[in-house]
């Protein structure tokens, strides 16, 4: 009898019955099917999932989707709605056992990856953004949200998912938008900017909602105190653990890397904070979010980037879209009213964000073309969204139909975006074609001059060349002083305009410090000068980028000339050291891309001599830079504590002639230059120039008759006595001259063009700064050929003198092909 009681006690426990096999794998010739052991098959799972999300990568690159449509569709290809259709791939490849391993993989995947998220967002770029991308935030969160709900709530009528449809069709895919921007080339475009910050503020918004939607679901009953509790965690976050972190940082030498003790610890922190955050009621993903937020030191968050970044995207992500794709099954929304569901998501939640762009736009500046391409962006979607809709499905608020749902109106509504925006191009209101270079600057018109920053050794010698410029209160200078600093750890992109003689944060970051540096330096130089205004700019951005984020800054400021440091500088013994070799590559594309008159300064001593340049030489070969070069120099001639020598080098009739097809043989980039024309344009810029300058005792001109490169080059070095602080040539491409076809073959920086690169690399006895001035060229896109600043104007002045006829060589000139060594001007077919 005691024993029936107690086989009665029994029956009322939980028995979990489970088959005691061990798997020995002995190779594919003995033993049990190797796909059959959880490990083995995991990574089989695994390498299908990234080489089909790699091959879709490559299918769709014909059409510019970005990557998140292929991580997207592998998932559901590998699930039941294709591959799974199919019974006995369902069975060898995704038992129901390995869902075990698969789940909690993926969770993994989106603790590590949220922890990236947080790494990568930058707080001050949240509190920087302008009024105009709050409003569409703002608006663009709170007006879809609210459709979002209703839909769900019409189409479901229980309350228990409704935060995460509305959420995930809120949500603007930040990482996404930045791909879709960079391959339409809108990014640095005022919509492009404004999307951007419209979708950082809009994915902290949806981190939120996350958050809440956990606490709602998890157990309502105990809303109050998971809301607390994780509160309280963000805040011992960011008054603690930010602390920590930077005492830490500080004790760490300064150019020294973290040692992989420090790394470690930081990713068990990550865990760790998750581990808080899932006993307080939310996610894990909650806390590594929010770690992530706060870690300090640029330096710190781009080496946990790079040790990171590729494993969890590369390997992690896909394991998550996997997941989410054997939980979509199309089958179930096959009917037709499903389908109509699908597609009234659609509209009404991208409606919602183009309208509100519209509103929006109603009461601020914002053109309502621009409005539009800005509300059609931010219908973007990206991983944010995805994990939101897991996340409602994991808390049981959202059932497989509305899940499946979902899955398709995001991926169709992040497809049409790029479509939707191949049709837009950003207007390019350039300033007057006459106001790109110095040449054609009026006298008594304000020069703008973008001065570029790569360090603080570069503001010295910039200030010491500008206050050569001869600013006065009849021709004034405004000077936009660009400090550019590279993109390292937070992912977003920034230009920041600073306020003049303000004072800084109390603890200044080595950026901050820089800034401050340049911005005393620039005040000072406004004060103690007339007729000059600056202002100070920041520039965060990549080294890929960057030349066309100056471009775009100067087209901005309407500048006239942009003055960039050259990518080496002076060591102690003399010598020239590339500091940065990315450097190079920047200014090469700024001089290809430029909207204006470029100068590239070699400094070797400007910083080190008096307050400016005294004593300058201008070396006058021909061509659009020399006439460029000239007239810079002419105006800092205007000085009366600055002379000025003006060589002229002219090839003499002994001089060999040189045959344009064979020079184009051995060069890169095809350039339309008539030479004709330009001689005629170097000789009135010139006689303008002896005229003006005739009883002006400070300035000489001398012509030189040469035969040769050598003899050109011998000139050259015999002027090196003469103590000139200054060297001012121009690049000299397009033109072909018997002085300077045989130093191009010999250029080890042909950005200098000829001329600038022997200045710079050939040994003299006196030490000099350099610069190298090119002037603003246009290609006709008629015949492909070049047109200078001056080229046109004086095109039309000689058609209306009687004296001068086509017949005499200005029409009907032929025009021959030059190439330049440092792609200036691509030719376009």
């Amino acid at each position: 009898m005691a024993q029936e009681q107690i086989d009665l006690a029994k029956l009322n426990q939980t028995i979990l019955c489970y088959a005691e096999t061990v798997y020995r794998i002995n190779g594919v010739w003995e033993g049990p099917d190797p796909l059959t052991p959880f490990i083995p098959l995991f990574f089989v799972q695994i390498t299908l999932a990234i080489m089909l999300n790699r091959l879709l990568v490559f299918a769709l690159k014909p059409f510019n989707q970005p990557s998140i449509v292929a991580e997207i569709l592998s998932g559901i290809i590998l699930g039941p709605s294709v591959f799974g259709r199919n019974s006995g791939f369902r069975k060898q490849m995704f038992p129901s056992y390995t869902y075990k391993i698969l789940e909690p993989m993926a969770h993994l995947a989106l603790v590590y990856y949220a922890f990236l998220v947080g790494l990568k967002m930058d707080i001050k770029a949240i509190l920087r953004t302008g009024s105009k991308a709050v409003n569409v935030a703002v608006a663009g969160t709170v007006i879809p949200f609210s459709i979002g709900s209703a839909l769900y709530f019409i189409f479901q009528g229980n309350k228990a998912g409704f935060i995460f449809w509305g959420a995930a069709l809120t949500v603007t895919g930040f990482s996404v938008l930045t791909e879709i921007l960079e391959k339409q080339e809108i990014i640095n475009t005022d919509i492009g900017k404004t999307a951007m910050a419209s979708a950082l503020i809009n994915d902290v918004s949806a981190w939120c909602f996350l958050a809440l939607g956990f606490a709602i679901t998890g157990s309502p009953e105990n809303i109050h105190w998971s809301l607390l509790c994780t509160t309280a965690f963000v805040l011992l976050c960011v008054y603690y653990i930010r602390p920590c972190l930077k005492w830490v940082i500080r004790k760490t030498p300064e150019g020294q890397g973290y040692s992989e003790f420090y790394i470690c610890s930081v990713l068990t922190g990550v865990a760790f904070c998750g581990v808080i955050t899932d006993a307080c009621g939310t996610h894990p993903m909650i806390g590594a979010f929010v770690f992530g937020l706060v870690i300090p030191c640029e330096v710190l968050e781009a080496a946990l980037i790079n040790k990171l970044e590729d494993f969890v995207v590369g390997i992690f992500m896909p394991v998550f879209f996997m997941v989410c794709g054997l939980r979509t099954n199309v089958d179930i929304i096959s009917d037709q009213t499903s389908w109509i569901v699908v597609v009234l998501i659609i509209i009404l939640a991208c409606a919602a964000k183009i309208i509100c762009a519209l509103v929006v736009s109603i009461f601020t500046s914002i053109p309502i073309n621009e409005a539009i391409a800005v509300g059609v962006l931010t219908n973007t979607k990206g991983a944010m969204a995805m994990i939101i809709l897991e996340a409602g499905q994991t808390q049981v608020a959202l059932n497989t139909q509305t899940y499946s749902l979902m899955v398709i109106a995001i991926l169709i509504m992040t497809m049409v975006v790029m479509p939707a925006t191949i049709t837009y191009r950003p207007s390019k209101n350039l300033v007057p074609y006459k106001r790109r270079t110095i040449e054609k600057a009026k006298s008594d018109e304000e020069l703008r001059i973008l001065a570029c920053i790569y360090n603080t050794r570069n503001v010295p010698p910039i200030i010491n060349l500008l206050r050569a410029s001869n600013a006065t209160n009849r021709s004034p200078i405004s000077v936009f002083a660009l400090q550019l600093v590279e993109l390292v750890g937070r992912a977003t992109a920034s230009l920041v305009v600073h306020s003049s003689r303000k004072a800084g944060p109390r603890n200044p970051s080595h950026v901050e410090a820089q800034a401050d540096h340049i911005i005393s330096a620039f005040d000072n130089y406004e004060l103690r000068s007339d007729g000059v205004t600056t202002q100070a700019l920041t520039a965060r951005c990549a080294y890929s980028t960057m030349d066309e984020d100056i471009c775009n800054i100067a087209k901005d400021k309407r500048s006239a000339f942009v003055i960039i440091p050259f990518h080496k500088q002076q060591t102690l013994d003399g010598e020239m050291e590339d500091i940065n070799p990315a450097i190079r590559s920047v200014n090469e594309g700024i001089l290809e891309n430029a909207p204006c008159s470029v100068g590239i300064l070699i400094d070797r001593g400007l910083q080190e001599s008096n307050d400016h340049a005294h004593n300058i030489a201008m070396l006058y070969f021909g061509g659009p830079d020399d006439r460029e070069a000239l007239a810079y120099a002419w105006r800092m001639a205007e000085n009366s504590d600055t002379s000025l020598t003006v060589a002229r080098f002219i090839p003499s009739s002994d001089a060999e002639e040189l045959d344009p097809v064979e020079v184009v043989a051995k060069s890169h980039v095809t350039l339309h230059i008539d030479s004709e024309r330009e001689k005629l344009l170097d000789e009135d810029y010139l006689n303008k120039f002896q005229i003006a300058t005739a009883n002006d005792k400070s300035i000489t001109y001398t012509e030189l008759m040469l035969n040769d490169e050598e003899e050109a080059v011998n000139a050259i070095k015999s002027m090196d006595g003469h103590n000139h602080d200054l060297y001012i040539v121009g690049k000299g491409a397009g033109v072909i001259s018997p002085l300077t076809a045989g130093l191009a073959d010999w250029c080890d920086c042909p950005e200098l063009g000829p001329i600038g690169d022997l200045l710079v690399t050939s040994e003299f006895e006196s030490a000099f700064s350099v610069l190298v001035v090119q002037q603003y060229i246009r290609l006709n896109k008629r015949d492909g050929s070049v047109r200078s600043a001056s080229s046109l104007d004086y095109r039309q002045e000689m058609e209306l003198r009687p004296s001068v006829s086509e017949s005499d060589g200005f029409e009907s000139l032929n025009s021959f092909t030059t190439r330049d060594h440092n792609n200036r001007m691509a030719l376009q077919d």
